[in-house]
């Protein structure tokens, strides 16, 4: 029966527009016919079709973080395919995996001047360089010569820059929450966590998961300590306050900073992250979860596609999954701890697409770039971004429900369950400034450097970039 997932929309709309890690990820063929036509889209609502720009083929460098496990790595080269059919225009495709090196490298290609014309990117403190510099194009600039430019978004769900400015057009919203290997705790004799999931619980757990001589959680904390860091500093500051940059390492955030890296540095020394973790890449510890070596994952929507995708014969054909061992695979919430409910989720919109000051004062460019995104950010090609998250469409897309795999559904029922949706911490740090925290993060858990230092560097290189 297909009915709107208007429960998913309201939880997400009522954190205002929010901010985080990747984009949401969904495996191909996951939509239905009629999600893929945009079912429920009206002509008003649809973006203005715009022509090709003239003088012959245009080549625009375009530059996302839909690849690699990406679920929608495969919904993206689709949608370039058909827009290069429909335009005869060209795209050079430098996407890549989101993370702190992607990040650095998109940083550098600003300062070169060697940035994409179109840009798939983060709408937080990652984007104020650029942004600051005048090098994206305000969604204003841009409707003031194409008037229809995102005409089918809500404006008030588009993400606004620090000098109030809205810059980026959003595909979809995404959420952070615990993915659990089933077999793995059943092999310990630990029960699926509920909505009620304690810290304490967590650790109890953990330690019967060891016994069992399984690793309880699978994360790289050399490489990607990004979701650790996000939730153990929520569950000690909470919704009001999470996203807070502390004044100083005196003050209650700082505090609550602290203590959320301490939980992390406890986890380590009771031996519940792999041995490797300081030294394993992100991908080599969930093909632990995957394998059956470990039990939770904390990590985002978008990772649904990539779990889904490993449980097939063939990762590009949704008809080879294995279902049973699909199955296997739950999700539910990151265990609580002080004030935080365990159903208070980090998630909202995190990413969209940027037109470049480069491409837009390129007369042969401008054009084929505003039809690009336009094209990106229809209603016919959201929703096959956004089967199981959410949209900033005025039209909500129809979906079957009936056509989700196991994992997809239990994701929707997550959320469903889900109190409220706060942002992420991390992107409201510049990428940089980052670094005490997230590159020493194997320092801290080991004691060879002091926690509260780290934090005091971490705010020092803030209010330095901010002078």
């Amino acid at each position: 029966m297909k009915k709107f997932i208007t429960i998913l929309m309201i939880l997400v709309m009522a954190g205002s527009v929010l901010t985080a890690c990747r984009s949401d990820g969904n495996p191909k063929g996951s939509t239905t016919d009629s999600a893929a036509a945009g079912e429920g889209s009206s002509d008003e609502s649809a973006p203005a079709e715009t022509p090709a720009a003239s003088g012959g083929q245009v080549s625009l460098n375009v530059t996302t973080t839909f690849a690699g496990e990406d679920g929608n790595a495969k919904n993206f080269q689709n949608a370039v395919k058909e827009w290069e059919s429909n335009t005869g225009n060209k795209v050079n495709d430098g996407s890549a995996t989101s993370d702190e090196s992607f990040k650095a490298r998109i940083a550098t290609d600003f300062q070169t001047g060697s940035e994409a014309d179109v840009l798939f990117y983060f709408t937080g403190a990652d984007a104020s360089s650029f942004i600051e510099a005048g090098k994206i194009v305000s969604i204003e600039e841009i409707r003031e010569v194409y008037p229809e430019y995102a005409s089918n978004m809500k404006d008030d769900m588009l993400a606004v820059a620090g000098d109030g400015i809205a810059y980026s057009i959003p595909v979809n919203g995404y959420w952070e929450a615990l993915f659990v290997n089933t077999t793995v705790l059943e092999a310990a004799g630990v029960n699926m966590p509920d909505a009620n999931y304690t810290w304490d619980q967590f650790l109890a757990d953990c330690q019967k998961i060891k016994d069992a001589e399984y690793t309880p959680i699978a994360a790289a904390l050399g490489n990607i300590p990004h979701y650790w860091f996000e939730f153990t500093i929520f569950n000690h500051l909470g919704t009001g306050i999470h996203t807070v940059i502390p004044e100083s390492v005196e003050d209650d955030n700082a505090l609550g900073w602290i203590a959320g890296i301490e939980d992390i540095k406890e986890l380590y020394e009771l031996g519940f992250f792999p041995v490797n973790t300081l030294s394993a890449k992100d991908d080599e510890t969930v093909q632990m979860f995957l394998d059956d070596k470990a039990a939770f994952l904390i990590d985002g929507s978008w990772k649904i596609g990539g779990i889904s995708s490993a449980c097939q014969s063939d990762p590009d054909d949704p008809t080879t999954l294995d279902q049973e061992k699909l199955d296997k695979f739950s999700i539910t919430y990151v265990p609580a701890k002080d004030s935080r409910k365990a159903t208070d989720l980090i998630g909202g919109f995190s990413m969209g697409y940027y037109i470049t000051r480069k491409a837009w004062e390129d007369p042969d460019k401008r054009e084929a770039a505003v039809d690009f995104v336009n094209h990106m950010t229809s209603n016919e090609v959201v929703p096959l971004f956004a089967t199981y998250t959410t949209t900033a469409l005025k039209e909500a897309p129809v979906v079957d429900e009936d056509s989700f795999n196991s994992l997809q559904k239990k994701a929707m029922k997550m959320m469903k369950g889900a109190s409220s949706f706060t942002p992420t911490l991390q992107d409201g740090i510049p990428t940089e400034c980052r670094t005490p925290i997230f590159d020493g993060m194997p320092s801290l858990v080991t004691g060879d450097e002091e926690i509260s230092s780290a934090v005091q560097k971490c705010l020092d290189m803030i209010k330095e970039k901010a002078e």
